[in-house]
């Protein structure tokens, strides 16, 4: 047994499937380990791309993992595990590293892909993990290796394990049954004084909301937070990063919420609560509608990863998942008591007439798409004007949805959406991207091409970057403009589709249905002025 093969066995008893990465000589033979293995290595056309894969993946499967080289690759990789790291999405980062010989002051020379210094990536990557460590010693990286994976798992963020070239070959114990402390630290006492606190406001209350948020899906307790809004029946809305957490056909789902931005009747409801329980939610900017909310401190209940904050009182040590479920269990059952008629899926039972000649428009490229998507989609959408207009989407009971709205680094979702289709072969991927967006990332549609998978991608190109442009219009947001339908075929695939009018749109989704098992690329354009009254609102509100 070696440190490497220990490293990858680990991964395969955590039940990971993929790897993402890209070849460097730092890493070569801790990645002719991992191709000996059960694992399947995905090699990408950046490291960049291979950690936007690896988040989605992670999303999706429960944790993902990238593996890259030393400093070029590190560094090239940063921004993507930033991301993961402000969404809470575990990670495992794997960076292979000069020999541990050469790395002494007293070596005369520099290494290539450094800049001198051989603890700055560890130091840098510190900064954006929950753990961090390098493997300088056998005897002590065993131990290392569990307790960072554990806490991958437990905490459900990034963390970072440096493999020297010389240690991937070091003898080492071998790996025995793995059982990872993955529960967060829960105060009993601190817990049951949240509960009852939170249920005198309950039963005080005379119209409680539930405001769901990601987090629930981060910590693994969507089951729980299931649980408690049917056993409640109070009214639910989502936060626009916590959209597709929870079935949007529930009775009680009243929409998602965005501030001010948000649709008029979820706003109304969320806003006059009483009581608002934050279920997992995070207070961000983009997810308050660019802090248009109108939320009383006082009314609300926040429960997040391993604190509770009811009103004014802050409550640590009590994990989401412990509180959710110590709720249900407390609180009296109710059935929801609100108009079925304001549902936010009735919009599905509004029918789509096309006028084939009409030049296609946002809004009505976002109605059509109401009525496109199904139950084996999941849904990305892309950083912008993109994300800002699918908050609007009426998801079908088993869709899944995914969008970077925290950390918002646009050209996210073409390298996600290769993730998506690794960790859930049977779901199609579904993107919505601007054409900005595409520009920086979208080479990986050669991955995807390559492993054969189908994606249905739809390019919104409004020509420019749309979402700076609605905020301050000004050179800086043009860009050239490409053929589009042509990069499938210099990728190896068949033509892209190009869409001007809502016949061409029918004609494109016609296609996508009918070719189910190969890439559909659709190039939508759209006039590079043409905003959403909800991208308007974000714009000013940026402003």
């Amino acid at each position: 047994m070696t440190v490497g093969k220990y490293l990858v066995r680990r991964l395969e008893q955590m039940g990971l499937r993929h790897i993402f990465g890209v070849p460097g000589d730092y890493v070569l033979k801790f990645m002719d380990l991992i191709e000996e293995s059960s694992l399947d290595l995905v090699n990408t056309c950046s490291e960049l791309n291979a950690g936007y894969a690896a988040d989605a993946y992670g999303r999706l499967a429960g944790v993902g993992a990238v593996c890259i080289t030393y400093g070029v690759g590190g560094f090239s990789v940063y921004n993507a595990v930033a991301g993961a790291f402000a969404e809470r999405v575990p990670l495992i980062v794997i960076s292979g590293g000069p020999r541990l010989s050469l790395r002494g002051r007293l070596h005369p020379y520099l290494l290539h892909h450094t800049i001198g210094d051989m603890n700055l990536q560890h130091d840098i990557f510190e900064k954006i993990t929950q753990a961090a460590v390098v493997l300088t010693s056998p005897e002590r990286a065993v131990g290392q290796i569990d307790e960072v994976l554990a806490t991958c798992l437990r905490t459900s963020r990034p963390v970072y394990l440096e493999i020297p070239a010389d240690m991937v070959g070091a003898r080492c114990e071998s790996p025995g049954l793995w059982r990872p402390d993955t529960d967060l630290h829960l105060d009993q006492e601190v817990l049951k004084e949240a509960v009852e606190e939170t249920l005198t406001l309950i039963r005080a209350a005379h119209n409680p909301v539930i405001l769901a948020g990601v987090e629930s899906c981060r910590l693994s307790a969507n089951q729980d937070l299931l649980d408690v809004i049917e056993h409640t029946g109070f009214p639910v809305a989502t936060t626009t990063l916590g959209k597709g957490i929870i079935p949007e056909q529930l009775p009680n789902f009243i929409g998602t919420y965005f501030g001010s931005l948000a649709n008029e009747s979820t706003r109304k409801v969320v806003e006059s609560a009483d009581l608002l329980l934050c279920l997992g939610a995070w207070m961000t900017d983009i997810d308050l509608g660019g802090y248009t909310a109108n939320l009383d401190p006082r009314r609300l209940i926040i429960a997040n990863s391993e604190k509770v904050k009811v009103s004014h009182h802050l409550y640590d040590h009590v994990p989401l998942k412990d509180f959710l479920k110590a709720l249900r269990a407390s609180v009296v059952k109710g059935t929801f008591r609100g108009s079925k008629e304001e549902h936010p899926a009735n919009s599905l039972c509004r029918p789509f007439t096309p006028v084939p000649e009409a030049r296609l428009t946002t809004d009505r490229f976002w109605e059509r798409m109401n009525h496109f998507i199904t139950d084996n989609h999941v849904l990305l959408a892309e950083t912008g004007s993109a994300a800002f207009d699918a908050v609007k989407l009426c998801l079908p009971q088993k869709a899944d949805y995914i969008s970077q709205t925290f950390y918002a680094s646009i050209g996210f979702s073409i390298p996600a959406a290769l993730g998506v289709k690794l960790a859930q072969p049977l779901c199609r991927p579904v993107v919505f991207v601007g054409d900005g967006a595409f520009q920086m990332t979208g080479q990986e549609l050669s991955t995807i091409i390559r492993l054969g998978q189908n994606p249905v991608i739809f390019l919104l190109n409004n020509d420019g970057y749309q979402i700076e442009r609605v905020i301050y219009d000004n050179r800086y947001n043009n860009l050239q403009m490409w053929d589009y339908t042509l990069l499938p075929v210099v990728y190896g695939a068949a033509k892209g589709i190009q869409v001007n009018t809502e016949g061409d749109l029918e004609s494109a989704l016609q296609e996508a249905k009918e070719r189910t098992d190969s890439l559909v690329f659709v190039e939508v354009r759209l006039d590079r002025f043409d905003f959403s009254e909800t991208l308007w609102k974000v714009g000013e509100r940026l402003k």
